[in-house]
């Protein structure tokens, strides 16, 4: 089976500057975690809202989840924390 997105929620972590989403393989649960710095283009990131990666992150949804499946083809395992440069 391929990993699908039926959920769209998604979550900031502070802690550890990334925004996590949920993938599913069949019945089986798969988190993603995003490195904010995809979101800020690159940048080390600067005094940005949690509600500012938000949208980034909805903004960019399509290209991320498309990155997410290809990366997760390759690795098959939970987390799958995306960087930077998963996305060159």
């Amino acid at each position: 089976m391929a990993i699908a997105f039926p959920n769209s929620s998604r979550s900031y972590d502070e802690t550890a500057l990334r925004v996590r989403f949920l993938g599913y393989d069949g019945m089986f649960e798969v988190r993603f975690l995003l490195d904010i710095d995809v979101l800020a283009n690159g940048s080390p990131p600067s005094a940005t809202s949690e509600n500012d990666y938000l949208i980034a992150f909805d903004r960019l949804r399509t290209k991320i989840l498309d990155v997410a499946k290809r990366v997760y083809t390759s690795r098959r395992k939970s987390p799958i924390v995306l960087k930077l440069a998963d996305f060159r």
